[in-house]
C-alpha cells in the first residue's frame, strides 16, 4: 500500500456538514481528531479489523471521519480467530456502520509460522497483509491500508507483527496520534463502540508455547476450553496447551467463582472433554504475552 505524506493527510475531522464527535470531551475529541488527521485524503481505506478495541476504534472513527463509502473492514479468518470473537466482530463492524469483508488467510500453510518460534506473529500478520494486497486491495478499490497498533504496543518488544505493516506499508493512526490502551477505551466509549471495555483476546496460537507445533487441533481444543471458561462467567482467561496439561490463568478476582463448588467440576468435565488429560490453574493469574516475553526476555 502507497505511504501518506504529511501533506497528504487530513487535518481535521470537522470538514463535512455534522460533527463526527458530537458528545465527546475535549480530550477525546482531541484525540479522535488526532487519528483523523493520520486517515488519506483521498481514496478508499481498508482497516485491517478483528473486532477488539483497537481496531474497532480504528474503524468507528475512519467511519465518521472519511465516511462509510470510503472504508471497508477487512477480517481475516483462519482457524485461529475462535468462532465467539468473529462473530462479535461482525456485530460491531454493523454497528460502526462499516461493510465488512472477511476472506481466508493461510498462515497455517506456512511451516515458519506452524513451528511456532517467538516471531510467529510476524508470519501470521504477513499473510495477512499479503493477502489483502494480493486478494482484495484491487477488487475493493482500497488506496491505503490500516490496522489499530496502539502507543502502548509500538513500545513493546513481542510485537514483531509490527515489523510486517512496516514492510507492507500499513498505516497505524492511533500509535502515530500517540493513543495509549487508556486513551483508546476512553475513545471507544465516547464513540459508542461495544468492545470498549472488552478485554484483549489475542489470537488462539498465542496458547501454545513457543517452540511447540501450532496445529489446527490444538487451535480448536484451547477455544472450546476458553468457551467452557466463559460460560461459568469468566469473560477473561487464557488456557494455555501443554499437551496434555491445560493450564488455566485467569485474573485473581476470578479465582474464587472458578473453584467454586459445582464450577469447578463443569469446567473439569468440559476441558477435559476439549480433548486435555489434566487441568491445572496457574497462581499467578493473568499474563499477557508471557511466552514471547520470556523467549525475548532469555535472549537479553
Amino acid at each position: 500500500m502507497t505511504q501518506i505524506s504529511q501533506q497528504t493527510r487530513r487535518t481535521t475531522a470537522l470538514d463535512g456538514p455534522s460533527d463526527p464527535w458530537q458528545g465527546c470531551d475535549e480530550a477525546t475529541r482531541a484525540d479522535a481528531e488526532a487519528v483523523a488527521a493520520r486517515l488519506p485524503v483521498t481514496g478508499r481505506l481498508g482497516v485491517a479489523y478483528s473486532g477488539g478495541v483497537d481496531s474497532a476504534t480504528l474503524l468507528a472513527v475512519a467511519v465518521r471521519a472519511l465516511g462509510p463509502d470510503r472504508v471497508v473492514a477487512l477480517m481475516g479468518v483462519s482457524p485461529s480467530l475462535a468462532a465467539d470473537e468473529a462473530d462479535l466482530a461482525r456485530a460491531i463492524a454493523a454497528e460502526a456502520g462499516a461493510r465488512l469483508v472477511e476472506f481466508p488467510t493461510h498462515e497455517g500453510d506456512n511451516p515458519l509460522y506452524r513451528a511456532n518460534g517467538a516471531d510467529r506473529c510476524f508470519h501470521c500478520k504477513d499473510e495477512l497483509f499479503t493477502r489483502i494486497g494480493d486478494d482484495v486491495a484491487s477488487a475493493e478499490g482500497l488506496t491505503h491500508v490500516a490496522y489499530g497498533e496502539n502507543a502502548d504496543d509500538a513500545r513493546r518488544i513481542d510485537r514483531p507483527g509490527s515489523r510486517a505493516a512496516t514492510e507492507h506499508e500499513v498505516l497505524r493512526p492511533l500509535a502515530d496520534a500517540g493513543l495509549t490502551k487508556g486513551r483508546v477505551r476512553a475513545l471507544a466509549r465516547a464513540l459508542g463502540v461495544r468492545s470498549a471495555d472488552k478485554p484483549a483476546a489475542p489470537c488462539l496460537a498465542s496458547r501454545i508455547p513457543h517452540g511447540q507445533e501450532v496445529t489446527p487441533q490444538k487451535l480448536q481444543q484451547v477455544e472450546a476450553a476458553e468457551r467452557a471458561l466463559r460460560a461459568v462467567g469468566i469473560a477473561d482467561s487464557r488456557v494455555r496447551h501443554h499437551g496434555d496439561i491445560a493450564r488455566i490463568e485467569v485474573a485473581p478476582t476470578d479465582l474464587a467463582t472458578l473453584v467454586a463448588d459445582g464450577v469447578r467440576e463443569e469446567v473439569v468435565r468440559a476441558i477435559k472433554a476439549a480433548g486435555f488429560g489434566y487441568v491445572t490453574l496457574d497462581l499467578v493469574g493473568l499474563q499477557s504475552g508471557a511466552f514471547t516475553l520470556q523467549v525475548l526476555t532469555r535472549r537479553g
